[in-house]
């Protein structure tokens, strides 16, 4: 993929939720986006930092691991240390949480509400080594878009 494909997807972002104020609505549309919009995925969705751990939050796929400990898997590890991770054999991470034996590999990328770390976007992918740095910097560029407006 390339660059501006994210872009192209980040104007269709915005056009969903600017100007709605309802948070996990908001969520849950950029789930539903990015999950009709990425090929090669079977997971895409958002966990929410609540009371001292990862909580799922809207989602797209199958049901899914519900709390995930900071500093935990891959979701738990991105979150923790404020830092992308883009796993590209997720049966090589060490302390991964298998929610989905489908999945190969995953990229986890931290978002802020109002300044504030919040949460995680987390995309899965049976395919080993899906994610590229392209799609690293898409997928970063448009959570930066997402958080002005969430």
């Amino acid at each position: 993929m390339e660059l501006k494909y994210y872009e192209r997807l980040t104007q269709q972002a915005i056009g969903l939720i600017d100007g709605e104020t309802d948070f996990i609505a908001n969520l849950a549309n950029l789930s539903a986006l990015l999950n009709m919009e990425l090929d090669d995925i079977n997971w895409v969705g958002f966990y929410l930092y609540k009371e001292n751990e990862l909580v799922l939050g809207p989602f797209q796929g199958k049901p899914a691991c519900i709390r995930i400990q900071l500093g935990k898997g891959v979701c738990g590890t991105a979150f923790s240390t404020n830092t992308v991770q883009r796993i590209d054999d997720i049966h090589q991470f060490s302390g991964h949480i298998a929610c989905d034996a489908a999945s190969n590999s995953e990229i986890v990328i931290p978002f802020y509400r109002n300044g504030v770390l919040t949460g995680v976007l987390d995309i899965d992918s049976p395919n080993i080594a899906r994610f590229s740095e392209i799609d690293e910097k898409g997928l970063v560029d448009f959570m930066k878009e997402a958080e002005k407006r969430l």
